[in-house]
């Protein structure tokens, strides 16, 4: 996850109404590591540079997510749009998912990821430098069961990235949306979406996102 404090300010949007995940207080991760919490790779610790706007998802965030999806994710397909550390994308992995994607931009990040990778011999995960939103849009329509979606808080790309997520998933698959601002049915609603879950951590408001209606055949 990218995140900058000085821009996650509430905008003033309404909370959204789902079920609601652990109020829990937020707090940055220095330098150094973070740990897989479940699953096979359970306590593998994965390095966090210090990088400007670098943040992983929390433990504590992170456990409420998978307690939503269920512990076992095994056949799906996910992708982990905003890598950073990726340590979404290996929660995943490390939960029985057949095949995860895990996309960046920053070259050093990319060397990490892949390092770890290697060293779990976690085959079902691929590493791509690049543009997530443009890799995501390359996804066959109804490919994926779980994208999530960690933009920079200060960038302009929670729109196409839930665009082109909507796209990307089942019928009954799911995106995961980290945030500054909730973001409520009537806003999700143009992009084919529905909320299914909500929490906020501090200043973060994390979602759980499906489909509003079957896509179109």
């Amino acid at each position: 996850m990218k995140y900058t404090a000085a821009k996650a300010q509430s905008s003033g949007a309404q909370p959204a109404r789902a079920k609601s995940g652990k109020v829990v207080a937020r707090k940055s991760v220095p330098p150094g590591e973070i740990r897989i919490i479940g699953g096979q790779y359970k306590r593998t610790k994965l390095p966090v540079p210090d990088l400007p706007g670098l943040r992983p998802t929390p433990d504590r965030v992170r456990e409420t997510l998978f307690n939503w999806l269920g512990q076992d994710l095994s056949g799906w397909r996910c992708m982990d749009v905003f890598a950073g550390t990726g340590v979404l994308g290996f929660e995943a992995a490390s939960r029985g998912a057949v095949d995860v994607t895990l996309c960046e931009q920053d070259a050093g990040l990319v060397a990490r990821l892949k390092a770890v990778q290697l060293k779990l011999g976690a085959d079902m995960v691929k590493v791509e430098r690049g543009d997530g939103v443009s890799l995501l849009r390359r996804q066959s329509a109804g490919s994926l069961q779980l994208v999530f979606l960690d933009p920079p808080f200060e960038s302009p790309l929670f729109e196409p990235a839930l665009k082109a997520g909507a796209q990307a998933i089942t019928d009954t698959g799911l995106i995961y949306l980290e945030a500054p601002t909730a973001w409520t049915d009537e806003l999700l609603d143009g992009y084919g979406l529905k909320l299914l879950r909500y929490g906020k951590a501090g200043a973060v408001h994390f979602h759980l996102l499906v489909r509003s209606s079957p896509a179109a055949a």
